[in-house]
């Protein structure tokens, strides 16, 4: 197994940062997303109520791998150039962004009814109510499903490997195609996920208790 990682340690760190850097890029974009979508889900406008609710539909009921060959193999297509890379992490942004929404409109659902009653007969209009009381209460509540949410995308992104994108996965199947070390290969692949995902999961818990 030392002789693998050794032998490819420039592959093993290509895919890392690769991964490293999707993972980032896609959590800020799907966070913005989803906050945006549960606000718009829980508006009083219906248009932009159901606008939300077709959009969280769509992108949590189709597979994440189908969304990303659709920005990979079909997109291209209307002529904007495309590279694995680009295309998965779109892909894994709005696929996480759907589920992210959920977790947040529940956590402002979950924020009583007397705290909007309360802050807008302050004077306080709407927008402003849902910004200063209600969501950072309800971004507190749902803390533990966000980080279970941000460990799933940093593994949702070995869906670069099916696009060539240069991630983790991808060059973990390079090294165990050429040097049929298949076992040792995917275990030191495995370390490098958990060297990502371990972090983030203590730190949320480490969160989740500061804010309690």
């Amino acid at each position: 197994m030392a002789k693998i990682l050794v032998d490819n340690w420039p592959q093993f760190i290509h895919g890392f940062w690769n991964t490293v850097w999707c993972s980032l890029i896609a959590l800020f974009f799907s966070l913005l997303l989803g906050v945006i979508f549960a606000l718009m889900e829980v508006a009083p406008s219906k248009l932009a109520s159901a606008i939300a609710h077709i959009y969280i539909e769509i992108f949590r009921n189709i597979p994440l791998l189908v969304i990303t060959m659709i920005f990979y193999l079909v997109v291209p297509r209307s002529g904007i150039k495309m590279s694995g890379f680009a295309a998965g992490t779109i892909g894994l942004a709005l696929y996480s962004s759907a589920f992210i929404a959920e977790t947040v409109r529940a956590g402002i659902n979950s924020v009583g009814k007397g705290q909007m009653e309360g802050a807008r007969s302050n004077g306080m209009t709407y927008n402003q109510a849902m910004r200063y009381v209600i969501l950072p209460q309800a971004l507190k509540i749902v803390i533990p499903p966000l980080g279970n949410q941000f460990v799933n995308l940093i593994k949702n992104s070995s869906v670069l490997a099916f696009v060539a994108g240069f991630d983790l996965m991808y060059e973990a199947d390079t090294i165990a195609f050429s040097s049929l070390e298949t076992i040792n290969t995917y275990i030191i692949v495995g370390v490098f996920y958990l060297i990502l995902t371990l972090p983030l999961s203590y730190y949320m818990r480490y969160l989740e208790k500061r804010l309690a």
